[in-house]
């Protein structure tokens, strides 16, 4: 089933009774949340049960009217993603779908071979995992460590693709679209030659997926270890982050008290101060690549990078290159002077 097709379809009126009725083939919609999450969706994303499908559908109708063309899964799971992430703003929702899809046109170095099977190596590096306990809001944390990773290896493009399937993984859960992740970036042993890979076009371009161009809440970034280079590199980046995220991020040193402060030690593994043993990085992997077939079917249903579409709203990755060039221009002098 293609994106585009879905568009050409009799869709029934936006307040219909029994909206997957009309169309057969679509996987039916099935809640999976407790009722302490429908209540918290209800309170905290303005979601209410009883128009939830009345909500899908107006968001389908929005993409079929105005994008036509924009080649993505209408399918209510996955439409749903994006109304949670946007507070059921359907407006906002249709914005963040159209720049879902403008972020994987515009990057192919990223979006092209997107499958597990394809970053085994930065997998079997510990790069980027997940915990395997959550926290007392019920959010998954993701784990990254930059100093896991070779640089004479592979490109920093393979690890934003790890980050990317990851993020993917992990929001096809209701409870995850719900209670939203933390991540917890130790940034031990990163030096600056290190750090200077991750320029203005590939700071702007991981910027503008996690602020404006994924369905996920990112409710706290908790970074530990960071060196004095750091501090140079955020404080040129937070002016490009929205406030909000902006006062999300937490810088802890090597002070893991105060890590322990946003993040409980039972769900921590030992190198954190934590009481959950060694960290494991196996069964997050093992699970991700066993994702393999999900991948390719969910993404077969979204145009690929490079594929032509007319929407005037899909930036090129040559204009963002430029825009990107100028306000971050001066990034590498202040890091050598940070550093």
């Amino acid at each position: 089933m293609s994106g585009d097709s879905d568009c050409t379809r009799t869709s029934p009126s936006v307040g219909s009774p029994s909206d997957n009725e009309f169309l057969p083939d679509r996987p039916r919609y099935v809640c999976s949340l407790s009722p302490d999450l429908i209540a918290k969706a209800r309170e905290e994303l303005q979601e209410k049960p009883e128009w939830r499908l009345r909500d899908v559908q107006a968001l389908r109708d929005m993409v079929c009217k105005d994008y036509p063309t924009l080649g993505t899964c209408l399918d209510d799971a996955f439409l749903l993603r994006f109304l949670r992430a946007r507070k059921f703003d359907y407006d906002r929702a249709l914005q963040l779908l159209v720049n879902y899809h403008s972020c994987r046109r515009s990057w192919p170095e990223v979006f092209n071979n997107l499958k597990p099977s394809a970053i085994k190596a930065v997998l079997a590096s510990g790069f980027v995992t997940v915990l395997p306990h959550l926290d007392t809001e019920g959010r998954h944390i993701v784990c990254i460590r930059p100093d896991r990773w070779t640089p004479t290896n592979y490109p920093i493009t393979e690890n934003i693709r790890a980050i990317y399937l990851t993020l993917e993984k992990l929001i096809q859960s209701e409870e995850t679209q719900v209670n939203g992740i933390v991540i917890l970036a130790d940034y031990k042993g990163v030096s600056l030659s290190k750090a200077s890979h991750f320029g203005p076009f590939v700071a702007k371009k991981v910027i503008g997926i996690l602020q404006d161009g994924f369905p996920i809440r990112i409710k706290a970034v908790n970074i530990i270890n960071e060196p004095r280079i750091f501090k140079g590199i955020f404080a040129i980046l937070k002016p490009f982050l929205k406030e909000k995220i902006a006062n999300r991020f937490f810088l802890h040193g090597s002070d893991l008290n105060s890590l322990h402060q946003n993040l409980p030690q039972r769900i921590l593994p030992e190198e954190y101060g934590g009481t959950s043993g060694k960290l494991d990085i196996a069964a997050w992997n093992e699970l991700l690549l066993a994702s393999e077939e999900d991948f390719l079917h969910d993404f077969s249903q979204l145009v690929l990078p490079g594929d032509s579409s007319p929407s005037e709203a899909l930036v090129s990755g040559d204009a963002e290159e430029k825009q990107s060039e100028e306000p971050l221009r001066g990034m590498k002098p202040q890091l050598y002077y940070c550093y």
